[in-house]
């Protein structure tokens, strides 16, 4: 009675292997056929090419290997500046201990600026930058890499980083590194914002426009370099920091704002295309707004050092807290692999969705922050 039931579900078995069978066979073709070309060669074509397949091996290895080591990644970066025990605001004169005197002309330094600099040291002297390596560039098989699952996660949370650090950089130009209407543009951070601007896929050769090229690392390491002289300078009372409550009212509203456009993009895509584990772009957009929040995490802790006496002025001191440690719940969220699952679903899980909810949460104390400065 159940020999036909079993009969039936051998054939489909048996169909699905046929099947999985010419798939392989399919991928497999094209070098089964190049392999029995270069059997037939003289050694006079075989050795280029054998050499050339070894070097093309070494690159792809060194490559994964690049995206998948992430060197010094740590969501508590923070704790090694110490800047609880500092009791300067950035760019006032270093005031002396009980007992001790006062160094002569020296100020105190800017830890948004320290840390503006070491993150971008993290993206580019720590790690390999991805986005502008050849391969990576190249793609797998002329596809995106962001349009696969794999090898995009770092360069995403790279890019999420260096956004943070782009908008921080702008912010130190435009306002706290100089006193608004009355002082000119700071030349060490006007250079540094402009060489963060650059774009972040270059390599040492592109085609548009054709020709040579600096890439892209170089250039933010340069803009590293120019940070720290700014800092430098500040120590030595030679430039200027801002700390005024304007000015952190104007910082926080583009954070805030900046922050706003992530959590546009992150409901984009889980409203409409939450599929699963099989969203190959759902990895792209999470790990993208991870790194922004990694990178706004150390900027918003080095703020609330620059900004201390306005902070306590104002009363800011428990939200300020708050969402200092809602940036740090953020981080703890490390899945393995990504999910856009539905949020009502019961099968896949939602991260997207979820880090939406943590990125939300920041904006609306970025946002109720301001508002009672401005009031």
């Amino acid at each position: 009675m159940l020999d036909p039931i079993v009969a039936f579900f051998q054939r489909v078995f048996s169909a699905i292997g046929r099947g999985i069978g010419l798939v392989i066979a399919w991928i497999l073709f094209p070098f089964i056929a190049v392999g029995n070309w270069y059997r037939g060669r003289s050694w006079i074509i075989k050795g280029p090419i054998g050499i050339g397949l070894l070097v093309l091996i070494a690159l792809y290895a060194y490559f994964i290997w690049q995206t998948q080591a992430w060197t010094n990644f740590d969501p508590d970066y923070v704790n090694r500046y110490n800047l609880a025990e500092r009791k300067n605001d950035a760019g006032l004169p270093v005031k002396a201990a009980a007992g001790q005197t006062a160094p002569a002309n020296t100020c105190e330094r800017s830890a948004i600026v320290d840390v503006t600099a070491d993150l971008v040291d993290f993206n580019v002297n720590q790690n390999a930058w991805i986005s502008s390596m050849l391969l990576y560039k190249a793609g797998l098989f002329g596809m995106d890499w962001d349009h696969t699952p794999w090898l995009d996660n770092k360069a995403s949370f790279q890019r999420g980083v260096n956004q943070a650090v782009r908008r921080t950089t702008v912010e130190l130009v435009d306002s706290l590194g100089r006193v608004r209407g009355t002082s000119g543009i700071n030349n060490n951070l006007q250079r540094a914002r402009s060489n963060l601007q650059f774009d972040e896929t270059a390599w040492y050769f592109g085609l548009d426009p054709f020709g040579p090229k600096t890439p892209t690392p170089s250039f933010y390491r340069s803009a590293m370099r120019d940070l720290q002289a700014f800092n430098e300078s500040l120590v030595k009372c030679e430039s200027i920091f801002d700390a005024r409550s304007d000015n952190l009212i104007e910082f926080l509203d583009r954070i805030a704002n900046d922050i706003g456009s992530t959590s546009a993009m992150i409901r984009e895509r889980s409203e409409n295309h939450n599929g699963g584990w099989f969203d190959t772009r759902a990895d792209d957009r999470y790990w993208f707004a991870y790194g922004q929040l990694y990178g706004y995490y150390g900027v918003m802790v080095a703020a609330g050092a620059d900004f201390d006496a306005v902070i306590t002025q104002r009363g800011l001191a428990p939200i300020w807290q708050e969402s200092i440690k809602q940036l740090r719940a953020a981080l703890r969220i490390q899945p393995l692999i990504i999910s856009n699952g539905r949020e009502d679903g019961w099968i896949m899980p939602t991260h997207l969705a979820t880090l939406g909810f943590y990125v939300l949460r920041v904006r609306s104390n970025l946002v109720e922050m301001r508002d009672i400065l401005a009031r």
